[in-house]
């Protein structure tokens, strides 16, 4: 195993002889081990150095064992924790264990129990890592999220995604509300170096500057009111990813300096602390902002539009592919019929013609919410356009041009049957009591209609025929 492969342990224990002859069995079972004789400068080390374990005692002047355990599951959750107990006080190690700790040792050490139960910790994060490891690597490997469409418009974002995806470089993507931009973003994670790191998204602009300062950069103890304990930003959870910065456009000239040094030297300060910090993150970021204009208005920093507009990628519109339409509306009322457990045979042509009508300005989000509403009121086989939301019913008479033919009679009952039925949310019981039919009779004019898949409803048939009303 490489030196620098090596687990490193942190001992601590104001006792020095105690710390060094402990730290002296770890050196020559081959870890690199480091000393503190007290709790705070063990807090101040893990800051600096990652530890893969900590051996601890827990009576210590000052801060005690037990809250030094509490203080690395919250700066460094993935280091695991041995506790020291002398006084052969079996509860104060059972209340480290309690709390989070791996294991204890007992003073005087037994040697062969502490290379065994220091063996048995690393060996246990050792598995952990590699599991977390592994699951990220099979998400990394998992089809992605479908972008569908093959308008030459769209086609020509997909290829220059196929291009930046693959680098490090800073991405942001430009488009109209609704247009998919995060969806672009975790392709671009997906299909990057960094995949099976995390990948975290934040809407710059649904945060005041406060609030967004603390969720990115983190704070110290009691850098605010509230700030109870230490707390990593999203800056810092990114590390190795890529960090999503959606909205961008819409954050403050002081939020887009703070963010400027970041993207250019790599470091951060944690709120109310002093302390450099290193990171190693992507940063991609979205608009529906014309930054270039904000930029000749003052309200965007042009130093800060050049470093976050490394490589651009514009997302086109709804309007603008409308070619793509009909393939994205079957994909999403494919998606209700396996949500809701209905099954659809597609859209009428009347529906179809109302939904490319529309000029969607909420694109490709609004179509899919339209759907939804259409598949959740839909009671036939075919989405009608009565389906459809009230503006799109508006539009399938527009599509439609010439006024439709007169309804027969028979046309007509069938048309209020159905709109009963759809009000009643598809049961049939309640629709006949409505209709004052006996439901025998329905569920014959719903075969005849070719819309009873199944059997009656569960004493649709053997109640007793009622008079008919009319």
């Amino acid at each position: 195993m490489k030196r620098e492969d090596m687990p490193r342990i942190l001992v601590v224990d104001d006792e020095e002889a105690i710390r060094s002859g402990l730290a002296e069995i770890l050196r020559e079972e081959g870890y690199e081990v480091d000393e503190r004789p007290d709790a705070q400068s063990a807090l101040n080390g893990i800051r600096d150095q990652i530890y893969d374990l900590i051996c601890t005692d827990v009576r210590m002047p000052g801060m005690d064992g037990l809250e030094l355990l509490q203080r690395v599951k919250v700066e460094s959750p993935e280091t695991e924790v041995i506790v020291i107990t002398g006084f052969a006080s079996l509860q104060s190690a059972v209340d480290a264990v309690k709390r989070g700790a791996e294991d204890y040792l007992a003073k005087p050490f037994d040697l062969d129990e502490v290379r065994l139960t220091v063996k048995r910790a690393l060996e246990k994060k050792a598995l952990r890592d590699k599991q977390q490891k592994l699951e990220r690597r099979v998400a990394h490997l998992s089809p992605g999220p479908q972008l569908i469409g093959k308008a030459p418009i769209f086609m020509r974002a997909l290829q220059l995604l196929d291009r930046v995806a693959p680098t490090n470089s800073t991405v942001l993507i430009l488009g109209e509300t609704g247009t998919g931009k995060e969806l672009i973003a975790r392709e671009i994670h997906r299909r990057s170096p960094r995949a099976a790191e995390p990948f975290i998204p934040i809407n710059c602009g649904a945060l005041p500057d406060t609030l967004l300062e603390s969720e990115l950069f983190g704070y110290a103890k009691g850098a605010f009111t509230g700030a109870d304990k230490p707390t990593q930003g999203l800056f810092e959870a990114a590390d190795r990813g890529t960090l999503f910065l959606d909205e961008i456009g819409n954050i403050t000239l002081g939020m887009q300096s703070r963010l400027l040094r970041v993207l250019e030297t790599g470091e951060l300060l944690r709120l109310g602390e002093r302390k450099v910090r290193k990171i190693d993150v992507r940063i991609v970021s979205a608009t529906n902002a014309d930054l270039k204009k904000a930029v000749e208005r003052g309200s965007f920093r042009q130093d800060f539009f050049y470093r976050l507009n490394v490589l651009s990628l514009e997302l086109p519109p709804l309007r603008e592919r409308m070619e793509d339409l009909p393939v994205l509306a079957g994909h999403f009322l494919d998606s209700c019929s396996r949500r809701f457990g209905k099954k659809f045979e597609g859209f009428s042509k009347e529906a179809l013609a109302a939904l490319q009508a529309h000029h969607w300005p909420g694109n490709v989000r609004e179509l899919e919410n339209a759907i939804e509403h259409a598949a959740i009121l839909c009671v036939t086989p075919q989405v009608l356009p009565e389906d459809l939301p009230g503006e799109l019913r508006k539009k399938a008479v527009e599509a439609g041009g010439a006024p439709p033919a007169p309804l027969t009679l028979d046309d007509l009952e069938k048309q209020h049957i159905l709109s009963i039925l759809r009000d009643c949310g598809g049961h049939r019981g309640r629709t006949a009591d409505v209709l004052g039919i006996n439901r025998r009779t329905l569920y014959r004019k719903l075969i005849e209609y070719g819309m009873a898949r199944g059997a009656p409803e569960e004493g649709e048939g053997d109640e007793t025929p009622r008079p008919e009303s009319g």
